[in-house]
């Protein structure tokens, strides 16, 4: 028996959901998992996250026949360029956002991440020229406003949470530009970075310094799947979003720098001062009324 195609729809809007949901959970709690490697050198745990996450996606690329297409990439000369710079853009994010977990630093991670819807509406404006609409001015004037105070006040860790935002806001828009599909994207993107990853496990390991081989078997194991947790998040994100409205996908972006925040205001006692309740309380407002805004939009 045939199934109707509104149960079929609601189910794949069900699956995408959980792939979505699924995503950002791991995202949020990815601290767990950097602050037992905090010994490591931050770039040491990049470079692990690119040559083990490269022979992730090839076994993906090959059991879901995917060559063709890797090819196709690995064959443009402006993919490979958007590529390249794509990549460069994630790496400052992955080895930024390590340091700030190693560093006690998960709050202003938590902000960086915060920040980053807005940045890709100011990114959207100067960048590729769109509108902004009122409910997105206010959001950006209200963020904009926070960040001030966190500047004039408590400017300690705030090149943190600018970094994050700035780097992954522009590896969002050149990978939109990118004539290229997620999976294919992210694997030429790691292929590009595995020989910088392999020179400079090469170079610690000349200076005794690679962690890999010489700490103890929980560190060393954390390192090994690092491919693991750093791929099915990804993956579990670009399935999700297949099959979810991007409404939705806005609101649940939202998860991972909560789940961050909390955990680095109790697990990790990271402290709060007033010039981060004023900045939190100013960048949640300004995304509140983004959101509003874009799901009324979206009503018209």
């Amino acid at each position: 028996m045939t199934t109707p195609a509104p149960d079929a729809a609601a189910r794949s809007t069900r699956i995408g959901l959980m792939q979505a949901t699924g995503a950002y959970l791991l995202w949020g709690l990815l601290p767990l998992y950097f602050m037992p490697l905090r010994g490591v050198d931050a770039g040491e745990v990049v470079a692990n996250r690119v040559v083990w996450s490269l022979a992730l996606l090839f076994a993906v690329v090959a059991v879901t026949r995917r060559g063709a297409r890797l090819w196709l990439a690995l064959t443009s000369v402006r993919t490979l360029r958007l590529l390249a710079a794509s990549a460069a853009m994630i790496s400052v994010n992955w080895l930024v956002y390590i340091w700030a977990v190693q560093h006690h630093h998960v709050l202003e991670a938590s902000l960086g991440y915060f920040l980053n819807p807005l940045v890709n509406v100011v990114l959207g404006v100067v960048v590729l020229r769109e509108k902004l609409t009122r409910p997105q001015l206010a959001a950006v004037i209200l963020a904009g406003a926070g960040v001030l105070v966190l500047a004039s006040q408590a400017a300690e860790g705030l090149w943190i949470s600018l970094v994050l935002a700035l780097s992954f806001g522009l590896y969002g828009l050149i990978r939109k530009v990118a004539p290229v599909e997620s999976v294919e994207g992210l694997t030429v993107e790691t292929l590009l970075l595995t020989p910088v990853a392999l020179a400079y496990m090469a170079w610690l390991a000349a200076h005794g310094g690679l962690a890999l081989t010489a700490s103890d078997t929980l560190v060393t194991v954390l390192l090994l799947i690092a491919g693991i947790v750093t791929a099915i998040p990804l993956l579990l994100f670009a399935a999700g979003a297949r099959r979810l409205p991007y409404s939705v996908i806005g609101l649940l972006q939202y998860l991972a720098p909560s789940i961050q925040f909390v955990l680095a205001i109790t697990l990790f006692g990271e402290v709060v001062t007033t010039a981060h309740l004023v900045c939190f309380a100013l960048i949640w407002s300004g995304l509140a009324v983004f959101v509003v805004g874009s799901l009324r939009a979206r009503r018209v």
